[in-house]
């Protein structure tokens, strides 16, 4: 016989996983002294929806917690569609604002462009391991994590738990 508590462990783990990859990202700004860009930033986002709705998930019963769990896999899908955009970006495969060269213009202008430029840019790899900067290793993570909860999610409405 199934506990009800059984239920709770995949939410929990999925809401765990998102707060252990924003933890990191947390760690690496305040203790590793890596400053994020404008897209770095975008790509917490969702962590923090998947924390909030595998909390929910723990707590909901029946079909519910399934369905609940189950919105957790777009927003993982979305902090790794910026990750793979932004690992993109570093390798210089697509354009960015926040990387965007100057333009000419008068001292004026390019004096604006200087103050309205990000302090951190989105087109340098601060860190990277294996060959993957953070963007990369939180797309592929966020990837992971996105099917497991799918897993989960029909695992939990098959269950009816």
């Amino acid at each position: 016989m199934r506990r009800p508590a059984a239920g709770r462990a995949i939410p929990l783990l999925v809401a765990a996983a998102s707060a252990g990859l924003l933890l990191g990202a947390y760690l690496s700004q305040h203790v590793g002294g890596l400053a994020p860009c404008p897209l770095c930033l975008i790509q917490r986002w969702p962590h923090f929806a998947v924390v909030a709705l595998g909390l929910a998930a723990a707590l909901a019963g029946g079909r519910a917690r399934a369905g609940l769990l189950a919105l957790c896999a777009p927003a993982l899908l979305v902090s790794a569609g910026y990750g793979v955009y932004h690992a993109g970006v570093e390798q210089g495969w697509f354009a960015s604002a926040c990387a965007a060269p100057m333009s000419g213009g008068s001292i004026e202008d390019i004096r604006a462009q200087i103050m309205a430029a990000p302090l951190v840019r989105c087109d340098e790899v601060p860190w990277s391991l294996a060959g993957l900067s953070l963007a990369g290793w939180n797309a592929l993570a966020s990837v992971v994590v996105a099917a497991l909860t799918l897993y989960g999610a029909l695992r939990l409405g098959r269950a009816g738990t």
